[in-house]
């Protein structure tokens, strides 16, 4: 693959619309006229589920690349969106943690099967499982930079050192040109106190990350998946097709990609 921007999108906390983000942002960069590779490291597969692919088909998926020597290339689905193609996940996928762990550079074996493909893509997005193992490692130590999503509620800045923690000590042993490029604020309801809260302690802390861009809390975004659709797909005109659209911009622009 010749060079591409890679990015995961990770929080080693759960149910903070990670997946979601990634998803929408892949389709949201792709309709700009990019093209985006979504990388679904997550054994549960949800990015393969909701953009309407089987993760139990028993086709080659992610597992077959990172650990059975199948060329990333054998795996990719072009999903039929503008610019957006897929390395599927499948449950396969949950065993691969204590398998990686028995490999030679396995930390690296991620980077490995990038480097091997001969697409192009202008970005490549990790869905990156809740939690730091060697999938995640795999995912940070690849990745040039991590987008943050953060779900508008306590403890979210709790999470966020967590995963500064995390990072720290992956540019100090793996991956030295690791950052953050960016927070996103997520489910967010201006109708609560706690939303607008939320995002003020992040600009506190992290002035110069924060997104200006807030994902809504909405029933369109959670309802899209069951479809196998995105959102812009789903409902081009609702608030979540709207912000992811915003989003993307705001990602290309500090990325410093061409966009249509």
């Amino acid at each position: 693959m010749t060079r591409s921007s890679v990015i995961a999108v990770a929080n080693q906390k759960g149910g903070v619309g990670k997946t979601t983000t990634a998803i929408n942002l892949g389709a949201c960069l792709g309709e700009l006229g990019l093209g985006v590779l979504l990388v679904d490291l997550d054994p549960q597969a949800n990015v393969t589920a909701s953009l309407g692919f089987d993760k139990r088909s028993g086709k080659p998926s992610i597992y077959e690349a990172l650990l059975a020597d199948v060329d990333l290339d054998g795996i990719l689905i072009d999903t039929g969106r503008p610019g957006l193609w897929l390395a599927p996940s499948s449950i396969r996928l949950a065993g691969a943690e204590l398998e990686l762990m028995e490999m030679g550079s396995r930390e690296h074996q991620l980077r490995r099967l990038l480097k091997g493909t001969a697409k192009t893509f202008d970005l490549v997005i990790i869905d990156c499982p809740p939690s730091l193992g060697m999938l995640t490692v795999n995912a940070l130590t690849t990745a040039e930079g991590i987008v943050v999503p953060i779900q508008c509620e306590y403890l979210a800045l709790e999470g966020l050192a967590q995963l500064a923690n995390t990072i720290g000590m992956i540019v100090e042993t793996l991956n030295s040109s690791l950052r953050i490029i960016g927070i996103v604020p997520t489910m967010y309801d201006a109708r609560t106190n706690l939303s607008p809260q939320v995002v003020d302690q992040v600009r506190q802390h992290f002035p110069s990350l924060l997104f200006r861009t807030k994902i809504p809390r909405s029933i369109r975004l959670s309802e899209a998946p069951s479809y196998g659709q995105t959102i812009v797909e789903y409902d081009a005109r609702s608030a979540g097709a709207v912000a992811y659209r915003q989003l993307a911009k705001e990602l290309a622009d500090r990325l410093k990609l061409q966009v249509g």
